[in-house]
């Protein structure tokens, strides 16, 4: 009896939740120093492609999320919007965490991510055919309108699966620490922490050489670059494509960015 009541509760609150979002005035945001904001980035497996399930359908009630219109809304899966197979991600595990450990704060996520996104296309005007839009600049004016409402207090990043060939991978870690260098100049936040995700280590589809370049970029400029976290991914399991994250190691890693913003802040 008791497990059916909660359940009932349950139901209540995410409908009550899914309403906001066609309701601005019911949904009341703190005032701006107490609302944390995180830029999300990279492709697919940030945009994350975990299989939904009833308990990602139940907000956490002070994360929220920017919708694709650009209004904040309960952080229910899929928060992105990228493709039509956008699922569970590594963000809403993480903004948990956030929140538990800054109880007077709610947290807010800046969906950008774009699937299958190269770091070429994360330059100012480059352009994503898959996506059919403009990853630099969209994240950019995205954070820069959620900066009205709140502060800036990271950026998380995951990509590099598009990069990790001949002709590409050389060239990956010049091209990572110098977009770091312009979200955090562009954005005017000189000392933001950043936390990327390793890729993901599966054994049925083993790195070559040029994952390895990847790898080895992201570790390199997360030691060379101040307040940059490079977070394992080590015994996390994909989906059936050997491409994704599957969505209870996609949590898992949204505990581990979260644990390790925590290290670079303190």
């Amino acid at each position: 009896m008791i497990v059916k009541i909660v359940s009932i509760l349950c139901t209540v609150w995410v409908l009550a939740a899914n309403s906001v979002e066609g309701a601005d005035s019911e949904l009341k945001l703190p005032a701006k120093e107490n609302f944390y904001l995180f830029l999300l980035a990279g492709q697919s497996n940030m945009a994350g492609r975990g299989i939904i399930e009833a308990s990602d359908k139940v907000p956490h009630p002070r994360v929220l999320a920017l919708g694709k219109d650009g209004k904040w809304k309960p952080a229910v899966a899929p928060l992105h919007f990228d493709k039509p197979v956008a699922g569970v991600g590594l963000a809403t595990s993480f903004a948990e965490v956030i929140a538990d450990e800054y109880p007077h704060a709610t947290i807010g996520l800046i969906p950008a991510a774009c699937g299958g996104s190269p770091i070429s296309s994360w330059e100012p005007g480059g352009y994503h055919s898959q996506t059919k839009s403009h990853p630099w600049d969209d994240a950019i004016a995205r954070a820069r309108g959620a900066m009205k409402d709140g502060v800036l207090k990271g950026i998380l990043w995951h990509q590099g699966e598009s990069d990790g060939k001949p002709g590409l991978a050389e060239a990956y870690e010049g091209k990572l620490q110098e977009l770091f260098q312009r979200f955090r100049r562009e954005l005017k936040v000189a000392d933001v922490p950043i936390v990327l995700g390793q890729l993901g280590q599966f054994p049925g589809k083993p790195w070559d050489e040029y994952r390895m370049l990847i790898n080895n970029a992201h570790i390199a400029v997360s030691r060379r670059m101040t307040k940059v976290a490079f977070v394992p991914s080590d015994g996390l399991t994909p989906n059936s494509d050997m491409v994704h994250f599957n969505t209870k190691s996609l949590k898992v890693f949204g505990n581990r960015y979260a644990e390790n913003y925590l290290k670079i802040t303190d």
